[in-house]
């Protein structure tokens, strides 16, 4: 993106945004990808740049672990990899393998299903691929610590062989040399150290001449002296010209294993910059998560249409503090291209603009945005502002010559694809010659079809906006009474600048201010007055009006609630219903299969038997129930003339009354529960507990 002027940036605090951008990231090609954060125009590097980031966000918000954690910056030792006749040392090719194993976690961590569901994320790897065998080549090679393996070739394996021999020959030989000395009273406490990878007895000074060896040194209070016993010295040698061996075998070894894997210095470059991608990525999102940003709809053509937008650096300044924020809600399009902003000072409008235009500079850098997901943004190849008194000693120009080259450039270079930002247009000269320039400027913008907002107090700006096509006017709001500015843009009307009201406010007196009310043309002060009186009536509407909207919104959650209450009462009367259709259901089913029963018990008494009449008579009883009642009615009355109802338990033989249906019958036989009671011709299986015994009145009990 082109800017003018060149702090234009640094004006809108996009270096603020790109710091606190730093901040999140981890590695060096993040931070230095953060330093130098670019601003595209081409809507294919843009939508991939915010996608990423917006499905970054979503991992954060989900709480799902991405496995990148490697941020040690290895691009030296990596370089030198590539490089012919160089060797990597253990611990450099640790760093590599770290570097391998966080590849091989993110290459597996995108599966089938996550490729699908984070398509932004899975482009940074769909040009790359793992290759394991440099881990399975670093692995055959060096151990955990960072050493070479005593594996690594035979020579280096014989070589270690030999060095442990050696040195355990040399261990023994020279504590029995200490022993000695001790036993002589010539060794020093520290008794043993080790000069130039040599073995030395430490002897005090005195004794030095009776102990044959090699003098290698004396301490700082030469009280001590070191010496190479003589009887250790042709082992020290061997040790040495071992350890000399060891040394230059491991190095042949580390340069056969970087000439080895040279060719994949290319590869393992891409792996660290894959890493410090993700890592710029998540820093993106982090801070996407600390702002609340989102990700808007993305166009590719000049357009702003912002709800609840916020300035980032605000907005974070105000959580600090715990104040609210103010959010923006503006729209700029080929119909209203230029939005005229006026109002009081300090009500909010120099925010406004740069929170339209930090935002639009953080969209085209990747990054997502603090304003509502329903928000549409597009993309813009040029970006001018003039913000503040640019006044410059070096060129002798003073603040409205600087003003005025400024418009020129403006004039000169904007196009559909600008957007500009002015505060205090005209300001600087005489208001009725600077609100004619401003006119003039403004009019030339919008023939150019470029796109912005401009700040003023000058009336005529307000009343052209009200009549030029392409043009709008907008106003910050302002609490006349308490005259504390409110921070709300209102689009659609111009703002007053409360100049009297303020006066008025502040104590000054009133007969200066009724002078200057006179010095005033009249036409003037009628329409800042009628502008002060239209937006406090406009608040007042405004007030009304989210009141009536929290009074709907209370009224149709009641609504629901009593719709769910019915809804509830409703099912549950449903429920009772059908619980009693299949009570009566399962009760007829039970009295259908207890007849059925009945009836072809019936019928084999019916053909063995020789009374056909009762048996025929006993088969109404069963096909008519209500008949059956008035029988059973009978017979129940019949019972208790007849019979008495005793304590006695159920036996074989026993009399029992059966509690249904009133009959009395024999008791056949007893099968755990169940009984078989003979009434009549007919045998029937009753259960236990619906038998009761009985015995004829005339009959004496039992006692």
């Amino acid at each position: 993106m082109k800017v003018y002027p060149a702090s234009a940036t640094v004006q809108l605090e996009f270096d603020k945004v790109a710091l606190l951008l730093q901040e999140h990231c981890k590695t060096e090609y993040g931070i230095n990808k953060a330093k130098e954060l670019r601003i595209h125009t081409a809507k294919q590097f843009i939508e991939i740049a915010l996608q990423q980031t917006h499905e970054f966000k979503l991992l954060l918000l989900q709480g799902m672990p991405f496995p990148n954690d490697f941020s040690t910056n290895i691009a030296r030792d990596i370089k030198l990899l590539g490089i012919p006749g160089s060797v990597l040392k253990g611990d450099q090719w640790l760093l590599i393998r770290k570097l391998l194993e966080n590849m091989e976690r993110i290459f597996r961590w995108f599966d089938t299903e996550r490729r699908e569901a984070f398509p932004a994320l899975t482009q940074v790897i769909d040009n790359s691929y793992y290759e394991k065998y440099i881990i399975e080549t670093i692995d055959d090679i060096i151990d955990e610590h960072g050493n070479v393996k005593d594996t690594a070739s035979s020579e280096l394996q014989k070589i270690r062989i030999n060095l442990y021999r050696k040195r355990n020959e040399l261990r023994r030989a020279f504590e029995k040399v200490v022993a000695r000395l001790n036993k002589a009273g010539y060794a020093a406490d520290i008794e043993e150290s080790f000069s130039n990878g040599r073995r030395v007895v430490a002897v005090f000074s005195e004794y030095k001449r009776q102990v044959k060896g090699i003098l290698h040194g004396e301490s700082d209070s030469r009280r001590t002296s070191f010496i190479e016993p003589e009887e250790t010295i042709d082992l020290n040698n061997d040790v040495f010209s071992l350890e000399n061996e060891e040394q230059k075998e491991v190095i042949r070894i580390l340069r056969a294993l970087t000439t080895s894997l040279s060719g994949y210095a290319p590869l393992i470059q891409q792996y660290l910059q894959i890493v410090g991608e993700y890592d710029f990525i998540r820093g993106k999102a982090q801070l996407a998560m600390q702002m609340n940003a989102n990700l808007p709809n993305l166009v590719d053509k000049a357009v702003v249409e912002l709800t609840d937008a916020y300035h980032p650096l605000l907005l974070l300044y105000n959580q600090k503090a715990n104040k609210p924020t103010i959010p923006t809600n503006v729209a700029l399009n080929a119909d209203s291209r230029i939005l005229v902003i006026s109002g009081p000072n300090a009500g909010g409008k120099t925010v406004t603009m740069k929170t339209i235009g930090l935002n639009q500079l953080m969209l085209q850098s990747g990054l997502l945005v603090p304003v509502s997901a329903v928000s549409t943004m597009g993309i813009f190849k040029q970006l001018f502002i003039h913000i503040g008194d640019t006044q410059s000693i070096e060129f002798e120009l003073s603040t409205y010559s600087s003003h005025l080259l400024h418009m020129k450039h403006f004039i000169e270079n904007a196009n559909g694809k600008t957007m500009f930002f002015i505060d205090e247009l005209g300001s600087g000269s005489d208001p009725n010659l600077g609100g004619a320039f401003a006119e003039v400027i403004m009019e030339e913008l919008a023939r150019r079809h470029s796109m912005g907002i401009v700040t003023t107090h000058y009336l005529n700006l307000k009343v052209m906006a009200n009549h030029t096509k392409g043009i709008i006017n907008g106003a910050m709001a302002f609490d006349e009474k308490t005259l504390q500015p409110l921070y709300k843009l209102t689009v659609g009307k111009p703002g007053s600048s409360y100049t009297f009201s303020i006066a008025e406010r502040i104590g000054l007196p009133q007969h200066l201010i009724n002078r200057a009310r006179k010095l005033v043309d009249e036409d003037h002060f009628r329409l800042d007055k009628l502008l002060n009186r239209t937006e406090q009536d406009l608040q007042t509407l405004d007030k009304e009006r989210v009141a009536l909207n929290k009074l709907l919104k209370e009224n149709e959650r009641l609504r629901k609630d009593l719709q769910i209450t019915l809804d509830k009462e409703k099912h549950q009367q449903q429920v009772e219903l059908l619980r009693e259709q299949n009570k009566l259901n399962s009760e007829k089913l039970t009295y259908l299969k207890d007849t059925e029963r009945k009836l072809r018990q019936l019928v084999l008494e019916w053909r063995k038997t020789d009374d056909k009449q009762k048996a025929v008579q006993e088969i109404q009883q069963v096909l008519f129930p209500q008949k059956e009642k008035v029988v059973v009615s009978k017979m129940e009355r019949k019972l208790k003339e007849k019979y008495f109802e005793t304590k006695q338990p159920i036996t074989v033989g026993a009399k029992v009354k059966l509690k249904k249906n009133h009959q009395v019958g024999d008791v056949k036989e007893i099968r755990g529960k169940k009984v078989i009671v003979q009434v009549g011709l007919l045998p029937i299986t009753v259960d236990l507990i619906d038998l009761v015994t009985v015995q004829e009145k005339n009959t004496p009990q039992n006692s």
